[in-house]
């Protein structure tokens, strides 16, 4: 058999028939096995029913995007296989259960029928059809058969009375799977035994906000963000933390604000139309200088959208969202673990400069499953905002004074001598009401100069690719990963790719980007939006043309895709081999 350099394995049926959990427990066998993992899931916005799918991409060397076209599809149904046929490699495997459906005759791949219904029967569990399509999986291609009964006893082993019924129902599908001639030649396994965290962007999130030192969570459910708010509401409460779902995302936003100024470090989640209700929230966050951390995972817009599916189209609301000048931080992960680096750096940044910090994640971002490597926390530092030192002379207290960093002592409640208003009304340095040209003037330049550093930083950008070549990409986000796939394969055939990606959003790192397009000719900004609005926002920003590739399907990018329009730029032909 030769091993492959990765798999990709699709799992496709009506949601409720377990298709997606299957698709889990094969993600989570095969990463405990030692391969790395990276997941995409698509589920229904209806309340019950409708077409879902999980995909699993696996291999012996990191992954950083969902791949280009699936190797395998295990199609529950009629309907998957509609939904699921144009994403298949042109020499895919297909399973299918012979008593749902019938491939067509024109198929060229190869095909195993697989009853799993039967299976399931024999095997004393009716519902286990799924469990049996996992262990059948598992045994044809090698994707995590080695772990595969800790996995079925770690998903399904909750109720004991169950427990038997699901390992014979796995069992049964790799016992299936050995009696079939093997007709395709798929497989892969571990080379080595690595310790490694499976987590989602959710989850990352959490353990982020955790090592952060957040106090206070205030929520509203919304997805695809309202896994932060369950994990954060099952571990806060145990640590003396603060938790509140509050009656929208008004209420929630405000009362992170209100936390935070009482002096816990405080967060919320949501998503677009959450986002957009938190918008006057943010301005008084902003004008009373008081930190907040918001995570905006993004979903299909505009109004209710595509709750279901993902998109990049937050962007300026995230950037420019509120009325008046209002100064934010805007962050934007592009893997898992990156989820966990800049929620820790995002809650360190809002202390640090006293501001609103808004982290723009995604819905495949959010809920995809990857490996990653246990975090060295030691590289992740808490930093907490300053705060006034020594004793303080009756009324000298000013909450906003004006210094060279721009950055002013925040006292707690309680602190002697130190009260003061935290107010959205325009204010002077002791933070009383003012309306004169002059304070709006000095004060509107306080919010925004001490934010000078971070334009100029070069923390925030990652270079990836080729020191010299004609043509860079400009990522933001999770379509980085594909990004960096398209590099992988521009090194095969030898085509000189460069890549930028910007992890920071507003402000803007504009010397480091700008550094970047001086060292290339073509600068192309692929993201999931309708507007391209990442490639407007460099045009505003740095007064240069860039060209603009956007894919707005509810899927995430493919590196192949991103590769194609990198050909077309560069008047060469279609990518060897694809």
């Amino acid at each position: 058999m030769i091993q492959k350099e990765d798999l990709i394995i699709r799992v496709a049926g009506e949601s409720g028939d377990g298709s997606n959990a299957a698709g889990e427990m094969l993600a989570q066998a095969a990463a405990r096995s030692g391969l790395h993992v990276f997941t995409f899931r698509t589920t229904p916005a209806e309340i019950k029913g409708g077409p879902v799918m999980f995909q699993v991409r696996a291999s012996n060397a990191p992954v950083r995007s969902m791949g280009d076209a699936a190797d395998v599809l295990f199609a529950f149904n009629q309907e998957a296989w509609d939904l699921n046929r144009q994403s298949l490699a042109h020499n895919a495997v297909l399973l299918f259960d012979p008593e749902a459906w019938t491939p067509p005759a024109d198929f060229r791949g190869v095909t195993y029928p697989v009853p799993i219904g039967k299976i399931a029967l024999a095997a004393g569990n009716r519902r286990g059809k799924n469990v049996v399509a996992l262990g059948v999986v598992a045994a044809l291609f090698g994707l995590g058969l080695t772990r595969l009964e800790d996995i079925v006893r770690a998903k399904l082993g909750k109720k004991i009375e169950y427990l038997e019924s699901n390992l014979a129902a796995a069992q049964a599908g790799v016992v299936y799977a050995q009696s079939l001639v093997k007709a395709d030649r798929f497989w892969i396994e571990s080379t080595g035994d690595h310790e490694r965290y499976v987590m989602t962007g959710n989850q990352a999130i959490v353990a982020g906000a955790l090592h952060a030192g957040v106090g206070f969570f205030g929520g509203y459910p919304i997805t695809p963000a309202s896994d932060i708010m369950e994990g954060l509401a099952d571990i806060l409460p145990m640590i003396g933390g603060g938790y509140l779902q509050a009656e929208d995302e008004i209420a929630s936003l405000m009362a992170c604000v209100g936390a935070s100024y009482a002096g816990k470090k405080a967060m919320t989640a949501t998503s677009g139309p959450g986002l957009s209700l938190m918008g006057e929230a943010i301005g008084f966050a902003s004008m009373a200088e008081i930190p907040v951390v918001i995570v905006d995972a993004q979903r299909g817009g505009p109004s209710t959208g595509l709750p279901t599916k993902t998109e990049q189209s937050d962007l300026n609301i995230a950037v420019y969202g509120g009325h008046g000048d209002s100064p934010r931080i805007v962050l934007a992960p592009a893997s898992v673990a990156e989820c966990f680096q800049l929620t820790a750096q995002g809650f360190n940044l809002a202390e640090e400069y006293q501001i609103p910090t808004i982290i723009l994640t995604d819905y495949s971002l959010a809920f995809r499953t990857e490996t990653v490597d246990p975090f060295d926390l030691g590289q992740y530092p808490v930093r907490n905002r300053v705060q006034p030192v020594g004793e303080l002379a009756p009324k000298a207290y000013q909450r906003y004074h004006i210094d060279d960093s721009w950055i002013s002592p925040m006292a707690l409640p309680g602190t002697r001598n130190a009260n003061y208003t935290a107010t959205g009304l325009e204010h002077n340095e002791y933070g009383n009401p003012d309306y004169t040209p002059e304070t709006h003037m000095m004060m509107s330049e306080k919010r925004w100069r001490k934010l000078d550093p971070l334009r100029s930083s070069r923390a925030y950008v990652q270079r990836f690719g080729d020191l010299q070549a004609r043509i860079g990409i400009i990522c933001w986000g999770s379509t980085a990963g594909p990004g960096r796939g398209a590099i992988h394969l521009a090194r095969q055939e030898e085509t000189p790719l460069a890549m930028l990606q910007v992890d920071m959003l507003s402000p803007l790192p504009v010397d480091a980007i700008q550094e970047f397009i001086d060292s290339v000719e073509i600068v192309l900004v692929p993201e999931a939006n309708y507007q391209g609005q990442f490639a407007k926002l460099i045009q505003a920003e740095l007064g240069v043309r860039v060209q603009s590739l956007v894919n707005y399907n509810g899927m995430p990018f493919s590196r192949l895709a991103i590769l194609r329009r990198v050909h077309e730029l560069l008047g060469i032909g279609e990518p060897v081999g694809h």
